[in-house]
């Protein structure tokens, strides 16, 4: 199981956005329904759209196939910092 939260989804360190935001923006962009989106990423429409409502906990192989279908993959980011934190 993986949380799901802000991830960075470009190359812009400064331009974090939450994944459920993203697939949905997508999605609706391509005008795909989220059965059509499950279909092709091959998830069921009830991931799509705990995904879209950002379930707390998802497999993260699962996040992947979904991204992968717009082209973009989970992977290591830098997390925020408090400017108190060395």
């Amino acid at each position: 199981m993986f949380p799901i939260g802000k991830t960075q989804m470009d190359s812009n360190p400064d331009n974090h956005i939450d994944i459920g935001s993203f697939v949905r923006t997508r999605r609706q962009a391509s005008r795909l329904t989220q059965r059509e989106l499950g279909e092709l990423a091959g998830v069921g429409t009830r991931f799509v759209s705990e995904l879209e409502r950002n379930k707390p906990t998802v497999r993260l192989s699962i996040v992947n196939r979904v991204l992968a279908v717009f082209g973009k993959t989970l992977g290591p980011v830098d997390a925020p910092r408090d400017e108190d934190q060395p």
